[in-house]
């Protein structure tokens, strides 16, 4: 049975942070995230679902973390440029009703984005390390969510959707992908970096429990991008209340 939703976007039994769970989809299938060596994610292997169907894995996300956002990473779409899995987004809005979806699909044109919002499936993810000038995100506006890549020390995309907060929509991840499933932490000194006003900025990458959220969320952090520390049973949505 699926946990019960908090009554606002709260990771941490509060209002104002977020635990957005994380599923990677690749061939149609969920894969298990590490290091953002996306070419070697293997199907994952999970208590919280038979399986690696994503429908089944979206179900067993939300068992585990009362969420009421998911963040979908295509890689199919990311690393080979093709279009969305819709069949796979339809089967997961079917398994989680009012279930908001975050779709990172390696957008980089208008026409691409306007086809996907058209689909009504979600809210596309600009992946900075997918754009070739700030011209994207400028013209989509609250309608998207920015994706700040980083690889270690090196800032992903144009310098100026890294330098320059005026360009940001509302809502920012600041994506850390040397950090994604390896159980490091996240960088809070680059996080604090990346705040600016009137945005909120979500962590992804290095998640281990507890108490990072907790340190995020006193670093002004809006929210947090979470996968492994679910799978393993490091986080589970009982322990919101007691976070607070």
């Amino acid at each position: 049975m699926t946990a019960t939703r908090a009554s606002t976007d709260d990771g941490l039994g509060r209002p104002g942070f977020a635990v957005i769970p994380v599923l990677d989809l690749r061939g149609g299938r969920v894969v298990r995230a590490r290091r953002g060596e996306r070419s070697s994610y293997a199907p994952i292997e999970t208590p919280l679902a038979k399986g690696s169907a994503p429908d089944a894995i979206a179900r067993g996300l939300l068992d585990a973390w009362p969420a009421r956002s998911l963040y979908v990473a295509d890689l199919d779409a990311i690393i080979d440029g093709t279009g969305p899995d819709l069949r796979a987004l339809e089967a997961i809005a079917r398994a989680c009703p009012g279930l908001g979806l975050w779709v990172d699909a390696g957008f980089s044109e208008s026409a691409g984005v306007a086809a996907f919002l058209a689909a009504g499936l979600g809210r596309p993810v600009i992946g900075s390390e997918s754009q070739r000038d700030a011209g994207l995100v400028t013209d989509l506006g609250e309608r998207a969510v920015l994706s700040l890549d980083t690889r270690g020390s090196e800032r992903l995309g144009p310098a100026a959707l890294h330098d320059d907060p005026a360009l940001w929509p509302p809502d920012v991840i600041a994506m850390t992908l040397a950090r994604v499933g390896a159980g490091a932490g996240p960088d809070l000194d680059a996080l604090r970096a990346v705040r600016a006003p009137g945005r909120r900025v979500y962590a992804a990458g290095g998640v281990r429990g507890p108490d990072d959220l907790r340190a995020l969320r006193e670093a002004g952090i809006a929210g947090a991008l979470v996968a492994s520390a679910l799978h393993d049973g490091a986080l589970r949505g009982a322990e919101a209340g007691d976070l607070a």
